[in-house]
């Protein structure tokens, strides 16, 4: 989303700096853009397979305050309680900027499922009651940090409410958007071959993707063997699904172009993690024509019209059944197609971030701000 965000500021000519994890260290200019990458240093350790953390960052803060001073921003938006949102509250705390933060990743459903795998030795009742403290505990820590923003921005209507009520402070709605012109069907270069199941994300427990083997299990025993699953992505459980999976393919991490023709060579894409607060892919999936079958949570937060745009899925039999139904029912799958690529077209990124804007003025005005000049902090590289 950094990126997108940074590409729109440019297009609309708005001032925007942008401070981000990077190979090296490095101050650079482009018209109405200033990007500053800070390398993170020998202290970092690995939080996922492609996201890190340095402990000791603060060691630029004297660099990237000397940087935004003239800048003299009218806000400071940071996207999440890393190394580089901490920066990004130093920052607006030593310039008395007010901070905006917005709300990406449920981290304390990410950290209990986790703790849940690590405690797979125990009783089920023990974990469930240990998975729990920990969520509570971790949504707590969450809490506390955002608690330090002026407002906050949340991508669902539950996660607005919940940080009203736990900060008290105002929170806004900041929806998704997709690159409709990356993502498309017309990107589709397969023509014939096995059914096509498609994921993409990371392959970790949070994102329940054991629950893909689970369902290659299910398709055979209903008696259908022409299929594959591409599983796109990396994480600590991608070993177990290689062992797992009959008929899978790991191509590991792509972007660009390569994840925009894996997306639209999919005949149907299945997401079956419970605690994403959003699920970004679902809409880059439906942009490129591929009907999508998610769990009804999530679903619904996409906008995902059952049956139409798209199928919601409580369990692994329905999972099943909708699969089944994809495969058996060409004009089925033709018509979700479609549906699924008109929705997505209606969610442009620049519709996203002119209401984010509308938000920065409605946040500052009521805080007796003025109109934004913004520097975003985040973890993109």
């Amino acid at each position: 989303m950094s990126r997108e965000f940074a590409a729109y500021a440019s297009r609309r000519e708005a001032a925007f700096f942008r401070v981000h994890s990077g190979p090296r260290t490095r101050l650079s200019h482009h018209e109405f853009q200033t990007t500053f990458e800070l390398k993170r240093g020998f202290a970092s350790f690995r939080l996922d397979h492609d996201l890190y953390c340095d402990p000791l960052l603060s060691r630029y803060r004297n660099r990237v305050l000397a940087a935004i001073r003239p800048f003299q921003p009218d806000v400071i938006h940071i996207t999440g309680p890393g190394d580089m949102g901490i920066m990004g509250f130093w920052i607006a705390h030593l310039l008395q900027v007010p901070l905006v933060a917005s709300w990406h990743t449920n981290l304390h459903e990410y950290a209990a499922r986790r703790l849940e795998k690590s405690l797979s030795f125990l009783p089920v009742n023990a974990q469930r009651k240990l998975s729990l403290l920990t969520e509570r505990q971790a949504l707590r820590a969450c809490v506390w940090f955002y608690h330090y923003a002026k407002f906050t921005l949340a991508p669902n209507r539950l996660m607005v409410d919940l940080l009203c009520e736990r900060i008290g402070r105002p929170s806004f709605l900041m929806q998704h958007g997709v690159d409709t012109r990356a993502f498309s069907p017309g990107r589709r270069k397969r023509r014939e071959g096995p059914f096509r199941i498609g994921y993409v994300g990371r392959l970790t427990p949070e994102k329940n993707v054991r629950m893909m083997a689970d369902l290659e299990q299910s398709l055979i025993a209903s008696g259908k063997r022409d299929f594959c699953l591409c599983l796109v992505g990396e994480g600590n459980e991608k070993t177990w699904l290689r062992n797992h999976l009959q008929f899978g393919e790991l191509p590991g991490v792509l972007r660009g172009v390569e994840l925009a023709e894996a997306f639209a060579d999919m005949d149907v894409f299945v997401f079956p993690s419970r605690t994403d607060t959003f699920g970004l892919v679902l809409l880059e999936a439906m942009s490129s024509g591929v009907p999508v079958i998610a769990r009804p949570e999530t679903a619904r937060r996409v906008g995902i019209d059952h049956g139409v745009t798209g199928f919601h899925a409580e369990d692994l039999q329905a999972f099943t059944q909708n699969v089944i139904r994809l495969m058996e029912d060409g004009g089925l799958r033709a018509r979700i197609s479609r549906a699924a690529r008109v929705f997505a077209c209606s969610k442009s990124w620049d519709g996203v971030f002119d209401g984010v804007y509308q938000t920065y003025e409605a946040g500052l005005e009521m805080i007796g701000a003025r109109t934004p000049r913004l520097v975003e902090a985040s973890t993109a590289k």
